[in-house]
Parts: C-alpha cells; sequence; structure tokens
C-alpha cells in the first residue's frame, strides 16, 4: 500500500461536508459499532505494507497507534482534526519526501471486544478514512494495562517496510497512551486475535528489542491523562525505551510532536529549526512540543572533544596529570 498523493483541499472538503450535514469524522464508531472495521481486523493479515511505487520511490513508513480506553478516547479525534499539519510540516518543510502512515487503536485483548485495530500503511487520503473507521471502544480493563505487546509483536512481525528491507532504514512507530504493556505477548491472543502461531509466550523486553531493529520506537504520555503521572508508568516505559519516552502537557500538539520528532531523526532539523517552523505555520504548539522533545534533542547532541595538552603523556615533560 502506500500509492497516491495526500490532498489538503479533499481533506478540506470532507470535513465542510460533514460539518454541513452533521456527519461525524467518525461515523463508523459513532453510530453504534461495537466490533472492529473489518478493513482495520488484524486477524488473518499477514503483514500491512510499505512499499515503493511510481509515485513514492523511497518510502518511509510511520505508525501511529493510540490507547482508545478510557481517558484517552479522544486522541484519534484530535488527530484526525490535526493531520494537515502532520502532513504539512512533514511534506511542505521536507522532513521526508515520500512518507507512508499507518494509524491503528489499542485496547485490553482480556476483556475489550477490539483489542487491535491496524489500518494499512497510506500515502494519501486513504489514511483519514481509516482514522474514521477507528472503533472508539472506551473500555479498558482497569489494571493499568493495555494490550502494547501485542500491538508491538503485529509491527515487529506483521508488518513489511521497503524502508527497511530494501535500504535498511528504520521506519518511526508512536504509540500513545497512559497504560502499562502486559509482560508477555500472549501465544494464546496472538492465535484468537491476529490467527498466527507462536511456540511460546514473547516477553515484552524480547518484543521491543524485535521491533527496534525495524523501528525508532516511541511512547507519548499525554498529561492529564489518567495514569500520566503515575511513577509506575513512567519507569515502566523508560525501562523499555528510554530518552524515547516523551511526555506532552498538550494533547493538541500530538501531531506536531510525531512530525517533529521524525524531522529529528532524518536529520533534516534541529529542534530550534522545527519550533521555528512552528510559528511559521501558525501552531500555538510550539511550547509543548519544546518541552517533550528537549530530552530527545538533548540526547542526539553532538560531542565534542579537544585535542590533549603536548605535554600530556610525555616522558620528557616531567609532568604528572591526574
Amino acid at each position: 500500500m502506500g500509492s497516491g498523493h495526500w490532498s489538503t483541499n479533499v481533506y478540506d472538503a470532507a470535513q465542510n461536508y460533514r460539518a454541513s450535514t452533521g456527519a461525524s469524522a467518525f461515523a463508523y464508531s459513532d453510530a453504534g459499532a461495537t466490533s472492529t472495521h473489518p478493513s482495520l481486523d488484524p486477524k488473518g493479515v499477514t503483514f500491512r505494507e510499505s512499499r515503493d511505487s511510481d509515485d513514492h520511490p523511497e518510502s518511509l513508513a510511520i505508525a501511529v497507534l493510540f490507547d482508545v480506553t478510557g481517558s484517552m478516547g479522544t486522541v484519534p479525534r484530535t488527530l484526525q482534526s490535526k493531520l494537515p499539519d502532520l502532513l504539512g510540516l512533514l511534506l511542505r518543510k521536507g522532513y521526508v519526501e515520500h512518507p507512508h502512515i499507518l494509524f491503528g487503536a489499542v485496547g485490553d485483548a482480556t476483556c475489550d471486544r477490539a483489542p487491535l485495530q491496524i489500518g494499512q500503511f497510506e500515502a494519501d487520503n486513504r489514511m483519514d478514512d481509516d482514522l474514521g473507521r477507528v472503533l472508539l471502544e472506551g473500555g479498558g480493563g482497569g489494571q493499568m494495562r493495555e494490550s502494547y505487546e501485542l500491538a508491538m509483536y503485529f509491527m515487529a512481525r506483521h508488518t513489511a517496510i521497503d524502508c527497511f528491507d530494501k535500504r535498511g532504514r528504520r521506519g518511526y512507530l508512536f504509540m500513545i497512551g497512559d497504560e502499562l504493556a502486559y509482560p508477555k505477548v500472549s501465544r494464546h491472543q496472538v492465535r484468537s486475535i491476529i490467527g498466527a502461531e507462536l511456540d511460546e509466550d514473547v516477553p515484552a523486553e524480547e518484543i521491543v528489542r524485535e521491533l527496534q531493529r525495524r523501528y525508532d520506537v516511541y511512547f507519548i504520555i499525554p498529561e492529564g491523562a489518567h495514569h500520566a503521572g503515575s511513577r509506575k508508568l513512567k519507569d515502566f516505559w523508560n525501562g523499555l525505551l528510554g530518552q524515547n519516552v516523551l511526555y506532552l502537557d498538550d494533547l493538541n500538539a500530538t501531531c506536531e510532536t510525531i512530525a517533529l520528532t521524525v524531522g529529528l531523526g532524518e536529520d533534516a532539523i534541529d529542534l530550534d529549526e522545527g519550533l521555528e517552523h512552528l510559528d511559521e505555520v501558525g501552531s500555538d504548539a510550539r511550547p509543548s512540543v519544546s518541552r517533550a522533545l528537549a530530552r530527545l534533542d538533548a540526547s542526539r547532541a553532538p560531542v565534542t572533544t579537544s585535542s590533549a595538552p603536548p605535554d600530556l603523556g610525555s616522558a620528557s615533560s616531567g609532568t604528572t596529570r591526574l
């Protein structure tokens, strides 16, 4: 998947039509759906694919998976409303020439009706269609865990991305949530939800290492979400992903945060340049994005070294340095 080109005009026309008719951008869920939309169902999917094409000869896979339970249920609506901002920064500012974007949703495989929803990698307005098909279940098991390990398993073993397979260039995976993953990928859940067979459960740490060979993996924790202030939550994801855990104090800045993170990862910008771009496009996300990415930007700063003094280590200098 991944042919065609994004059109803000097409997006605006669809938004205007919905506004004039009272239709929802999430019509599938808001109409009372109770199960995963067929196009987002991972059952029986061998691969979700990001493939090069004549339109996009050097595609770059970017996946965004979000929790749709409890206080996180507004995330996809925010993403949908800010899609032009995300694509505008990636494309017009030259961060990525050929992005392929996949949207998906994560719930709790122990109790939810739609524990894993995975769209296609798309380059055009079909990515907006996939967002609109997400079931906003709003459930969750109430034990501070969602099935992120199952989502990471799918991304590690059931996606085929030409940026990595052809060019050895990792894609990007962003997860947005306020819960822990379960400690292991359950082989029983993999069979029932994805339709694949595992000989045994896979520890979450192991699937993260496998996933990181193909993707730069980030976890975004929005301030104000139910468990956002939990030390247990922060310690868990910091232990898995280190500086790639991003703390975002304004959910409305999610798209801009994702765009600048990709820009940094592609060495297309430094953080100051990215923040200037936000000002140029009239975004008010600069303060939140700056705080969210400060630690990540600091970790990318080059290490400077200086030459040793000429007398260091010289047998004839008579000087000892401690």
